[in-house]
């Protein structure tokens, strides 16, 4: 993610002196409830695996947990980029290709 992007929420955040009420805990509840909204645009759907008339309500939950992630990352004091790689490595450990390509299997049953 572009850090102008991650200042931009950040900034919206300041203007508002809302970092006041961003505590670790209230962070991770509204990152929750958000995913959970982005989860509603498929309930009672079926079987979607194409979601293009879904688009538009997707894209807009997921900024709205994606927000609140920077603002986790940031209450933290945790570097989004430095926290993701490391969490790549670890599932290139965990999934490697010759054992978990074309396979749905978790890691411990590969």
């Amino acid at each position: 993610m572009l850090q102008e992007t991650i200042n931009q929420v950040l900034k919206f955040r300041d203007d508002r002196n809302w970092k006041q009420f961003h505590n670790p805990k209230d962070l991770a509840l509204s990152i929750s409830l958000e995913a959970a909204e982005l989860l509603e645009v498929f309930q009672w759907s079926g079987s979607d695996i194409v979601c293009e008339s879904k688009k538009d309500k997707i894209r807009e939950e997921l900024a709205d947990v994606l927000c609140y992630c920077i603002l986790m990352a940031d209450r933290c004091g945790l570097d989004m980029d430095e926290i993701v790689q490391e969490k790549m490595k670890r599932n290139g450990e965990k999934y490697p290709v010759e054992k978990a390509k074309d396979s749905a299997k978790k890691y411990d049953e590969l």
